[in-house]
């Protein structure tokens, strides 16, 4: 796994290579995906205007399988710990919080969770939680709730 400082500079390449011409990258967030009750992964968590885009990566953080795309229409329910209804709260919770837990339920019925840290820079909590990178990622995750419950 690379260094979680890094970790912006190392994926961003190759999120820049699933976009759609003209779509924008406004982040990057590393996170821990919960896939049962003893299992999970680590994914990046693409931010763009029109989707989230989640790459599964390896034990190196090397992108590992297939990216999934999430558009707005995609995602059937949404939820954050300390929001209350409604996703402009979604995104409010996630950017005030040091750690966050995302649960995302698709309209195929899969149930996506995500635990991410939004690391303030300046010192070495920060630094170890993913420095300025993970920070502009975290918020962008929270600027997508907001923007797309308009």
């Amino acid at each position: 796994m690379p260094a979680v400082g890094d970790f912006d500079a190392k994926l961003r390449p190759h999120l820049e290579g699933l976009l759609a011409e003209g779509e924008e990258l406004e982040g990057i967030c590393a996170c821990s995906q919960q896939r049962g009750l003893f299992s999970g992964g680590t994914v990046a968590l693409g931010i763009t205007p029109g989707r989230l885009i989640m790459q599964p990566l390896d034990r190196r953080g090397n992108p590992d399988g297939e990216a999934q795309s999430l558009r707005p229409g995609d995602i059937a329910g949404a939820k954050a710990e300390g929001a209350g209804g409604g996703w402009p709260e979604i995104g409010a919770a996630i950017m005030d919080r040091q750690a966050a837990k995302l649960t995302l339920k698709t309209t195929r019925g899969e149930k996506l969770r995500l635990m991410m840290m939004r690391a303030d820079s300046g010192d070495l909590m920060g630094k170890l939680g993913g420095g300025e990178g993970q920070r502009r990622g975290v918020e962008a995750l929270g600027r997508w709730f907001g923007r797309v419950a308009e």
